[in-house]
């Protein structure tokens, strides 16, 4: 498994992008995808919410279970992947590509956040 780089990492699996213009995009890592299985449903915040930092903000639905999708930052929903709604597996397939689940416009992010190296750790 290897974690790209230039993301950093939450403890609860999700990534983030680098932000730009205050905007960073957000899925699931590689080890969660995995750790799911075949993912068959996803319900992503909507354009306009409001998510917070470790806190729940939809669902991701797998063959063998419902987990829930926390945001890794604070802000505003400017985007949501209707791809994947449309086809769930991409979040399996493309868990750092195509299967990126939204984007926020950030207005508080957490110091905790991991780089890839000490994600790759963590996930062991």
């Amino acid at each position: 498994m290897s974690n790209p780089q230039q993301l950093r990492f939450s403890k609860e699996h999700e990534w983030l992008s680098a932000a730009e213009d205050g905007v960073a995009t957000v899925g699931i890592t590689e080890f969660a995808a995995n750790a799911l299985g075949d993912v068959v449903y996803a319900q992503l915040p909507a354009v306009g919410d409001t998510v917070t930092a470790g806190e729940s903000c939809g669902e991701l639905e797998s063959t063998k279970s419902v987990s829930d999708l926390y945001s890794p930052v604070t802000g505003e929903v400017v985007a949501a992947n209707q791809d994947v709604v449309d086809d769930p597996a991409l979040v399996n397939s493309a868990p750092f590509e195509g299967g990126w689940l939204f984007k926020v416009k950030i207005t508080d992010e957490p110091g905790d956040l991991m780089s890839a190296d000490e994600y790759t750790a963590f996930a062991g």
